[in-house]
């Protein structure tokens, strides 16, 4: 039965095609809703249960302005899938280490992982591309979104520009590549990522993409793991998140700001 299963392809051509060509791919009813609903709510638990560690000064937790109150709350666990096991099975599930192995030809390999929760309120996030212009960062980065709400205009959805990916990256060389300068894109082709607990949506590094403020009454819970070729790099996760912690620190000390710590 296993070698049937492995026999049958993972994705098929016009899949391989769309995210060729557009650089995202969208698979609806991909995981049982049974397990979506686990997950969400162990993400409410680690409210509770992770809350001494929720603080601006904390390089795994991200807080964003709340666009009415102006008030900064917590948005992020960024990583997450030692502190939630639904979130470390969800990142290494063999359905979804298959799918991205077959967009890149390759083995993936987790390169990072983050829970976004994005309560009624919360600012988005403005035009970016994910690919960071380091000497170690791998080409194949590529982002999967897995929502654990329902994500739609009302709250926030992410939305991506397809087809830019193949222009690589779009800030001129020397000026900072968050967010994107206006132009860069066509605001026309915008496609927003709505989505129901069970879809998962993947988009490459250099796809151009953003978030509106959640100006709803309902939560925006996504997970996002990132993976990378097994032949560009192999295992970095631990690797990318301290030169990524060291990054952050550098920059935060530039503007004065000191006192970080990860826990």
């Amino acid at each position: 039965m296993t070698g049937a299963r492995l026999s049958r392809p993972v994705l098929s051509e016009d899949q391989l095609r769309t995210w060729r060509d557009d650089g995202v791919l969208v698979l609806r009813d991909f995981f049982p809703q049974s397990q979506i609903a686990a997950v969400a709510t162990e993400a409410e638990q680690l409210l509770d249960r992770h809350r001494a560690i929720m603080d601006p000064q904390n390089l795994r937790t991200r807080f964003m302005p709340n666009v009415v109150t102006g008030e900064g709350q917590f948005e992020c666990f960024d990583p997450v899938i030692d502190l939630s096991l639904g979130c470390h099975r969800l990142a290494l599930d063999p359905r979804l280490l298959a799918a991205v192995g077959a967009l890149y030809g390759d083995a993936a390999c987790l390169f990072k992982d983050k829970l976004v929760y994005k309560p009624p309120g919360i600012k988005g996030y403005e035009l970016h591309q994910d690919y960071a212009p380091w000497a170690s960062f791998p080409r194949s980065f590529l982002t999967v979104l897995i929502p654990l709400d329902p994500a739609d205009k009302d709250n926030g959805c992410s939305e991506v520009f397809p087809g830019y990916h193949r222009n690589g990256l779009l800030a001129p060389p020397g000026q900072p590549s968050y967010p994107l300068q206006p132009g860069v894109v066509d605001e026309s082709r915008a496609v927003p990522l709505v989505l129901n607990p069970g879809d998962i949506a993947l988009f490459d590094g250099f796809t151009p993409h953003r978030s509106a403020p959640n100006r709803s009454d309902r939560w925006r819970r996504q997970f996002f793991p990132s993976y990378n070729k097994l032949s560009e790099g192999g295992h970095q996760r631990p690797q990318h998140y301290a030169e990524f912690h060291d990054w952050m620190k550098k920059k935060h000390e530039d503007c004065g700001k000191t006192g970080l710590f990860y826990v």
